[in-house]
Order: C-alpha cells, then sequence, then structure tokens
C-alpha cells in the first residue's frame, strides 16, 4: 500500500513538472548556458553545458538523464549544479537516434548499446575536462536510468573523480566492480523496492573488492525523488496521501541536494 501511495505522488508530480516551469526557471538564471556538439566516434553528441560564477577553475560534472531523456528539469538540475559552483555538462544520450515521438523515449533508451553509451561518456567526459574553465576533475551522476549508468561508467572510466549515483543499480559483475578507482555515492528511496532490492548485493560486491560505497536511503521518498520534489506542491483540496507523499519526496530531495553538494566539496 505504502509503495503504491509513493506511486501515486510520483506520478502526480512528475505530471506537474512540466516544460514551462523548468523553461521558466532556466531562464531566470544569470549563468552563461551553451549546447556544444561532441565527436564520439562516427557519433556527434549533443550536450548542455552549464558554467558556474567562479573566479577560479572548476570541477566538472556530467549528468546523465533519467529514462525520460534530455528533459528541462535534466537542463534545470545541471544549472543547480553550474549554482553550487561546478561546470555541469548533461549529454543527450539519444543524439541523432531521430527518436521524436515522446512516448518512445523510453523504449529508445533503454535499447541504447552499452558501448556507445561508454563512447558518448567518454567523449564527453574528455571535452568538458579539457576546457579552459575546468580544473581537469570529472565526476558523474546520473538519475533512475541514469543512475545505473553512472555506476557503470565508473567501472568503465578509472579517472573520474566520483560517481553520484541517484535511485540507480549497481554491477552484478566482480570483474566490473574491480575495476572501479573512483568512490561511489549512493542516493536511494525507501519506497522503492525494485532498486532498494539490489542493494544489498552490490554493498556485499563493493565491500569485498574494497571499494568505497557510501549510501543514504531517504525513508518515506519514492523513485525519482529528485524530480519529483522538485515539482510544485499539490492542490489544497488534495487527497492527504498524496500531500504526504509529496512532502516525504520533497524533504528527501532537500537532504539529498546538501549531501551531494558537501560531497562534491571534497572531490
Amino acid at each position: 500500500m505504502k509503495n503504491s501511495l509513493i506511486n501515486i505522488a510520483l506520478m502526480t508530480a512528475v505530471a506537474a513538472f512540466g516544460q514551462d516551469s523548468a523553461k521558466q526557471s532556466l531562464a531566470k538564471s544569470p549563468r552563461h548556458h551553451e549546447w556544444v556538439n561532441v565527436k564520439s566516434g562516427d557519433r556527434t553528441v549533443s550536450a548542455f553545458v552549464v558554467y558556474p560564477e567562479v573566479k577560479t577553475k572548476a570541477t566538472a560534472v556530467v549528468v546523465i538523464h533519467e529514462i525520460f531523456g534530455m528533459t528541462e528539469w535534466v537542463q534545470m538540475l545541471a544549472d543547480e549544479l553550474a549554482e553550487a559552483g561546478y561546470i555541469a555538462i548533461a549529454p543527450d544520450l539519444l543524439s541523432g537516434m531521430g527518436v521524436t515521438d515522446p512516448n518512445a523515449v523510453g523504449k529508445a533508451i533503454r535499447d541504447l548499446p552499452p558501448d556507445q553509451i561508454t563512447a558518448d561518456l567518454n567523449a564527453v567526459a574528455d571535452y568538458v575536462a579539457k576546457l579552459p574553465a575546468a580544473n581537469g576533475k570529472v565526476a558523474v551522476a546520473g538519475f533512475c536510468w541514469g543512475g545505473t549508468q553512472s555506476f557503470r561508467f565508473a567501472t568503465n572510466r578509472p579517472s573520474l573523480a566520483a560517481a553520484f549515483v541517484f535511485y540507480g543499480s549497481g554491477p552484478e559483475s566482480p570483474d566490473a566492480i574491480a575495476a572501479i578507482k573512483a568512490p561511489v555515492y549512493g542516493f536511494y528511496a525507501g519506497n522503492d523496492a525494485r532498486i532498494g532490492a539490489t542493494v544489498p548485493k552490490t554493498q556485499e560486491l563493493m565491500k569485498a573488492a574494497g571499494k568505497t560505497y557510501d549510501i543514504v536511503t531517504y525513508e518515506g521518498a519514492g523513485h525519482g525523488f529528485m524530480r519529483a520534489g522538485d515539482a510544485p506542491p499539490p492542490a489544497a483540496d488534495a487527497e492527504q496521501k498524496v500531500r504526504d507523499a509529496y512532502a516525504a519526496n520533497k524533504k528527501a530531495r532537500d537532504e539529498a541536494w546538501k549531501r551531494w553538494k558537501d560531497l562534491l566539496k571534497k572531490v
């Protein structure tokens, strides 16, 4: 029952947080945004870059989008990272795939070849590390599908400074785990049995390999709480269970943001 209520809240929040809200937030931002084309083998990856307003060279964060693709929310989150003092680059991993139907985005993302994802992320990480405003350090963060991919990217790029996994699963292969050099930080929802059930095994594998895997589970929150916690509050006449679910997601979102920024300061 609890998971059902959280799912109701999540769907409501996602629907409420439309493109216009994110666009308005981005339009008000004083930071420099730009779209760049990054070569990845024979592919060209479109990526959204936001620069912080700082005096010194900054650490960069590659932001991997959700199963919903390159949405305005992802761009807004990149802007918030820049506000915190980091260069944020969010690649559209469906670049050049010709997917225009929003209903087809999820399937197209699930069908992306793993080697292509790795090549695209490496190309983007190489690009941002070499920017004149960058200090050469690159971390990765991902959400939902992107959370799983951020963990996976840590197995393929030993030079990463850190990997931040938001409600994504970890690799199942001990060999893949052994290749990880960066510390991995997990952000999980208490009401997310699908992903939560994978965490103990990941902890076991990471511990056996002597890897850093520091997690926090936000009780009462549902899968996707970073996006759901950004949504406008439900209407005053909404059911109490919907208001409670929103409050839990909002609390998790705020606490996760604070933890994330505190960890980034240590990179």
